[in-house]
């Protein structure tokens, strides 16, 4: 049985799916991709905006939710070390 996915899971699949998007999405495609309801998704955008990982801008009269320098860092860092728990069998 596959377990449940974890706080750092979650935001590696937002940022992934951020970074897929050209580093830019309205909030409700990236809930629908990282498949988060509502009230999870905002919990998690909130944290992550106060990291300054992403952050929220209007653009056209849409809410954009866009992915910071620190960000995509901070996601590069995630992938290496998913790497080095692969490499080591963690």
């Amino acid at each position: 049985m596959p377990r449940k996915r974890g706080r750092l899971d979650i935001i590696t699949d937002m940022l992934a799916t951020l970074q897929n998007s050209g580093g830019e999405i309205k909030p409700t495609h990236l809930m629908y991709k990282s498949n988060l309801s509502h009230g999870q998704m905002n919990l998690y955008l909130e944290d992550m905006v106060g990291k300054e990982l992403v952050k929220k801008i209007k653009k056209k009269n849409y809410d954009y939710i866009i992915m910071t320098d620190k960000g995509f860092e901070f996601f590069e860092k995630l992938k290496q070390m998913r790497e080095f728990e692969k490499t080591f069998g963690l």
